[in-house]
């Protein structure tokens, strides 16, 4: 049966590699980002879809987002909570608001999702969080990274119990080192230092990511679960 997706983030790297997995599998997707390109519907093709402008931190933006999806589809089926923000610093250099940017996209974003979805969503329903490996291991200058993605673990293992009930899953997937515009500007030699530490000597596709997600969107006993997708890294750290 087609699932009703929506993907936060969705206009390009991973969350842009999920929709698409989930529309060659004939799923609804409905791509929620901040300023969708233009060219982003003529990317997703002509399987049914929606391209929504919508501020995970605003709290507003997200409902009116999620309240649309379900007015045309008639409900949500699973949430990728992908948006994702990153501003590096040591912390003693970090700005203020850059820490409190990225907490309000990554932690803060997928809380509202996640509430703006669920009057939406049934029994059966998924919600799949998108962490990183730096919000289990630490990486200097990544204060306000790490700390978003270790509260979205938080986050995931508490809305795994209290949604239960409801027979609502959330599990969360961590990707390593993944090609993507956000990575592209990791200098060479600090490409080198982290390809060294990965068992598989090389960074990890979006494609190979959106495998993972569609995999445990549709995993009927699976929450709580903390999924890496690193290539090894984890457990070489």
């Amino acid at each position: 049966m087609s699932r009703r997706w929506v993907v936060t983030g969705g206009s390009r790297g991973i969350g842009l590699a999920v929709a698409k997995r989930a529309l060659a599998a004939g799923d609804r997707v409905a791509v929620l980002a901040r300023r969708p390109p233009p060219e982003l519907a003529v990317t997703l093709g002509e399987t049914p879809h929606l391209v929504l402008p919508a501020d995970v931190s605003d709290p507003l933006s997200v409902a009116a987002a999620m309240a649309s999806v379900a007015a045309q589809w008639g409900g949500i089926d699973v949430l990728v909570n992908n948006a994702g923000l990153h501003r590096g610093g040591k912390l003693e250099r970090l700005p203020l608001e850059d820490w409190n940017a990225v907490l309000a996209t990554n932690l803060s974003g997928a809380m509202h999702c996640l509430r703006a979805a669920l009057p939406h969503m049934g029994g059966g329903a998924s919600v799949v969080n998108v962490g990183a490996v730096v919000g289990f291991r630490g990486f200097p200058g990544d204060a306000a990274y790490g700390a978003s993605k270790a509260g979205l673990a938080g986050l995931t293992q508490v809305m795994a119990v209290e949604l239960a009930s409801r027979q609502v899953r959330v599990n969360l997937v961590v990707p390593g080192f993944v090609i993507t515009e956000m990575t592209a500007a990791v200098d060479e030699r600090a490409r080198e230092r982290l390809l060294a530490r990965i068992p598989l000597r090389r960074e990890g596709t979006e494609d190979e990511i959106a495998e993972v997600i569609y995999w445990v969107a549709g995993s009927t006993y699976m929450t709580g679960a903390v999924i890496p997708t690193d290539g090894g890294l984890m457990c070489n750290l």
